[in-house]
């Protein structure tokens, strides 16, 4: 009976295999472990930076301009700012007189134009529980990365006529605009300056355009893409944009709303 030999070769061969494949493991754990942290930094580091970063500068804001925050929502028109139920059904009196109107447009008028990337304003949305600043520019690093709301360059500033637009993450950095889907027909959307405080109504919603569809940042905005989404006629808009669906950047969920009034600080 003749017994099998094994060569040293064979012995040599088996045992890179081994060192291979346990490199190879090796590699594929440490990989693992590298993309678990950048998703772990992407989904919870960058947003708890950002927020705070954000909560911190509008306090800056309010000590600088002198005062605290204003809220608009009135009790009986669907809840309150701190309850994130807001309703532009404003009780009597709610609304500024001619007087305030005429005020707040004339620093409305004086207001200088704000820098670039520069915080500038509040933007506060009742149910949604969002205060937020809103700079100028709408650049990732300098503002929306911030966990700021960018303005759209080109579109008008709060309370002019025309079309004031924002954009904001949707998710990660702060993700202002997380759930802007869920505003409705009615809701308070605020905007707070120096000079004065904008209070807008949403009325429209474009669930989902293209990327490209640079239709709802005119100063009537109205979709190219998607008839029949949009205004016809001049005024005073308020334009929210974020990416949809969550966490992919393809389209765009867009709400609009108007202006219903404006007052002095």
């Amino acid at each position: 009976m003749r017994v099998p030999v094994v060569q040293h070769r064979d012995r040599r061969r088996r045992a890179r295999r081994r060192r291979v494949l346990w490199t190879g493991g090796e590699v594929l754990v440490t990989v693992g472990v590298l993309v678990l942290l950048l998703v772990v930094h992407q989904l919870w580091w960058t947003n708890r930076e950002a927020k705070r970063g954000a909560e911190r500068k509008v306090e800056a804001l309010e000590r600088e301009w002198g005062a605290a925050p204003v809220i608009s929502a009135t009790p009986g028109a669907g809840g309150s700012a701190a309850s994130g139920r807001g309703s532009a059904s404003f009780g009597d009196g709610a609304v500024p007189g001619a007087r305030e109107q005429q005020v707040a447009r004339e620093r409305l008028v004086s207001a200088p134009r704000p820098q670039w990337s520069q915080a500038y304003a509040v933007l506060t949305i009742p149910r949604l529980d969002l205060r937020v600043p809103v700079a100028e520019g709408v650049g990732k690093q300098d503002v929306l990365n911030k966990g700021y709301v960018g303005h759209y360059p080109g579109t008008q500033q709060p309370g002019r006529a025309g079309n004031f637009a924002l954009a904001g993450h949707r998710n990660t950095h702060g993700e202002p605009f997380r759930y802007l889907n869920r505003l409705r027909p009615h809701d308070v959307v605020e905007v707070e300056t120096r000079a004065a405080v904008y209070t807008y109504a949403v009325d429209r919603t474009l669930p989902q355009t293209s990327a490209q569809d640079s239709g709802v940042l005119r100063p009537v905005p109205s979709s190219v893409t998607e008839p029949g989404y949009g205004y016809t006629e001049p005024g005073y808009y308020i334009t929210l944009t974020t990416c949809t669906p969550e966490y992919t950047s393809r389209y765009r969920l867009v709400v609009w709303g108007q202006l219903l009034s404006m007052r002095p600080r």
